[in-house]
């Protein structure tokens, strides 16, 4: 049963329409102004919104505000329901994120049509798409079908890249966001004296360049290929669409974007604060996930200097570690391919 979070100040319309939905098979929550229905939108998570826009404590334009500002709460549909019907009004919601606009006095039928198509449009965007090439055009084929996204362009592509090639340099301007299909990408930041930091190494679904684009500023790293690589690219235009002008579309391809943003943020933690040896074995625990294909682990193979670029120590300090997991009997060592032994051991090495 669906969920209708219901904020309205308004007891008389509040419980009328509490009603209506319940008679209609939904699940009525009710929120007698701003402040309540934002407590109950974060820990209940309905599946639409029906919000009065003029209300005490915190008006509907606030209510939204702090929802679109929520990842849990983003996505939620959200439906005004208000006796004003000034543009600007309905303008200054919009702009905000909302999905419809509803004025007051409304009928049942009316209601009930707008609660039905959000709900339509809302589950056939937040399918589940593959993050890869095949799953990121039919996310992108969906959301041409929304009225204000019909001219995205058709220059989305791929783009073949030899072992070492440079996907993008520190500092230079971006012009599309790129996801791995295939092989794994570095990105680093590179030192005065030439020394490299893997912040990093990109697999098949992970994206890259996307932060620099929607700050619009340069690049802060630089990327490029450890091996044999195709990786699936997305103009700037196109991008800066999805994300900006229609809300559904936005809170679904943030949250196909979140996973990349936490991966970066644990690794920065565990450069700051883990030891040489928990960095090693964690870094191999992740590198066990990338390195795979048809479903089943392979030998890591990268050079001994990207993989100590990646830990953030010297290549000196990550080959005696390695020899000391080696004769631990973690990790089995054949010429520069790693193969992890024991997991369970890797995963619980105390820090």
């Amino acid at each position: 049963m669906k969920k209708i979070l219901i904020i309205e100040d308004n007891q008389d319309v509040r419980e009328n329409l509490a009603e209506i939905l319940t008679l209609s098979d939904y699940e009525a929550l009710k929120a007698e102004n701003g402040k309540v229905g934002v407590e109950i939108a974060t820990h209940q998570k309905p599946d639409l919104i029906l919000c009065d826009v003029m209300m005490p404590e915190l008006d509907g334009f606030g209510v939204l505000h702090i929802l679109t500002k929520n990842p849990e709460t983003a996505n939620i549909p959200f439906i005004f329901l208000t006796a004003k019907t000034e543009k600007t009004d309905i303008r200054r919601g919009m702009n905000l994120g909302a999905d419809d606009y509803i004025t007051k006095p409304f009928d049942d039928v009316e209601l009930l049509e707008a609660v039905e198509t959000r709900l339509r449009k809302s589950a056939k965007l937040n399918q589940e798409f593959t993050r890869d090439a095949k799953g990121l055009q039919a996310f992108i084929n969906e959301a041409r079908g929304y009225t204000n996204l019909l001219n995205l362009s058709h220059e989305q592509g791929m783009r073949i890249m030899k072992a070492k090639e440079p996907l993008f340099h520190e500092g230079s301007y971006p012009r599309q966001v790129y996801l791995v299909e295939k092989g794994r990408i570095k990105v680093f930041k590179a030192s005065e004296d030439g020394r490299e930091l893997i912040m990093e190494v990109a697999g098949p679904g992970d994206f890259i360049g996307y932060l620099e684009l929607l700050n619009d500023t340069p690049y802060t790293t630089s990327a490029s290929a450890l091996e044999d690589s195709e990786v699936y690219f997305i103009p700037r235009e196109d991008f800066t669409f999805l994300m900006h002008q229609n809300r559904d579309v936005s809170a679904r391809l943030i949250k196909m974007l979140a996973k990349n943003l936490a991966d970066q943020e644990e690794n920065l933690v565990r450069i700051a604060y883990h030891s040489v040896r928990k960095r090693v074995a964690e870094a191999l625990l992740r590198l066990h996930v990338k390195y795979q294909e048809d479903g089943q682990p392979v030998p890591i193979s990268m050079m001994r200097q990207d993989l100590a670029q990646i830990i953030g120590t010297a290549k000196e300090t990550l080959i005696r570690t390695l020899s000391d997991f080696r004769d631990e009997g973690l990790i089995k060592i054949e010429e520069s391919s790693i193969s992890i032994l024991n997991k369970e051991k890797l995963e619980n090495l105390p820090n």
